[in-house]
């Protein structure tokens, strides 16, 4: 974006105490769209840049186009600072545990009483009620909300395949403080927004329970049931590839069938309709997985996307650095490792004006902005030397 034509945030500052993946993600959804966001990490950093295995790659996927101040929030003068730096803020965001904002003095109700146009983002495993004293995690409400059940197959439920209620709840956060400065627009007045993970599960889940509400019968798990579609299944092929075909009208079906020989079975009345095909896939899939197996992935591929068919192949998350589509289109950018080295990273799926929002900060070192921000809010190069010498804050 350019000065005419400035991303949509710009001159709106977010002020964080977040980690891990949920609150991170309404920072940076906010950030990529142009707001000023300042991360308040403790003194040794937040922990989510040490993190190993599968949470190894967290703090650089979530903390681009982010400005970092280091405070120790139990010491007076790191919480005077956070308040100085909230004063010039228009949205707090938070994902720490129910109570510790309040423990601080840095809670809604208190901070709204000092400035009430401040909107306060506040992450959570639950909305308040019975179980928001629970302690949540993805994993959690992925196995109390259903989402695990109907992921895994009958008798093992299985998480899904990455942190779906941590993105999409930061994602909600997002959407709830974009609401709320649209709102505040007509009332001058901020308010507190709640996003959960356990809610968001539910909200994922809401397809599968309205089947029920509909029909009267349970869902199946996902890898037992009853497809809407006839042929929508993973195909195994020559050499032992896999792709994901389907064709899911009955146009489809037509030119599935002719591309690939089977007019016969166009022809045949039991499988005239998509619903007749549901019915008669227990002994119709067995005849097309016979029909293509001797085919390559790649060739049936090539046939299905000549003929404008859903297909797909299987590919691992590490293949996708090298999508040829991805990376045509600027989908993936230079984004900076925890131990310094480059990468690439997907950014936000969605384009403003034809274009993707880009990474204009990356993702901060601990503290990098540290003494800045300081001078930005009063303190003067005595003051913020006062503040590292009795260890409120750390970084420059």
């Amino acid at each position: 974006m350019s000065e005419a034509n400035p991303l949509p945030y710009a001159g709106i500052r977010v002020v964080e105490f977040t980690h891990m993946v949920m609150g991170p993600t309404c920072g940076l959804l906010l950030a990529d769209l142009g707001a000023e966001v300042i991360k308040v990490e403790p003194i040794e950093g937040d922990n989510t840049r040490r993190l190993l295995g599968s949470g190894s790659g967290f703090f650089p996927t979530f903390n681009r186009n982010k400005k970092s101040i280091a405070l120790d929030l139990k010491k007076p003068e790191g919480v005077e600072a956070a308040l100085r730096l909230i004063a010039t803020a228009d949205i707090v965001s938070e994902n720490f545990k129910p109570g510790t904002m309040k423990k601080l003095g840095l809670d809604y109700e208190t901070l709204s009483k000092l400035n009430p146009r401040l909107i306060y983002v506040s992450h959570k495993g639950f909305l308040p009620g019975p179980y928001d004293h629970r302690t949540a995690l993805d994993e959690v409400v992925q196995m109390m909300g259903g989402l695990a059940y109907m992921t895994g197959r009958s008798g093992d439920p299985l998480r899904a395949g990455t942190s779906v209620n941590d993105i999409m709840g930061g994602m909600f956060g997002a959407i709830g403080a974009m609401a709320a400065l649209r709102q505040r627009d007509a009332t001058g007045k901020g308010c507190e927004v709640q996003a959960a993970l356990f809610e968001n599960n539910v909200f994922l889940v809401a397809q599968h329970m309205m089947q029920f509400a509909a029909t009267g019968k349970a869902a199946d798990p996902m890898p037992s049931r009853i497809s809407a579609w006839a042929v929508y299944d993973v195909f195994t092929v020559k050499d032992g590839e896999q792709i994901f075909l389907a064709a899911v009208s009955d146009k489809q079906w037509a030119i599935f069938c002719k591309a690939f020989g089977l007019e016969d079975m166009l022809a045949d009345p039991r499988l005239k309709t998509n619903n007749d095909r549901v019915r008669a896939r227990e002994w119709m899939m067995p005849i097309l997985r016979s029909h293509l197996a001797d085919r390559s992935a790649a060739e049936l591929a090539a046939v299905f996307e000549q003929n404008e068919l859903p297909f797909a192949p299987i590919t691992k998350p590490e293949e996708l650095f090298d999508d040829p589509h991805l990376n045509a289109t600027g989908g993936l950018a230079p984004v900076r490792m925890n131990d310094g080295h480059m990468a690439k990273v997907p950014l936000a799926p969605f384009t403003l004006g034809g274009q993707r929002p880009g990474i204009r900060l990356q993702p901060p070192r601990i503290g990098e902005h540290g003494d800045e921000l300081l001078r930005e809010v009063g303190y003067s190069e005595p003051e913020i030397a006062a503040l590292r010498a009795v260890g409120a804050t750390s970084g420059g």
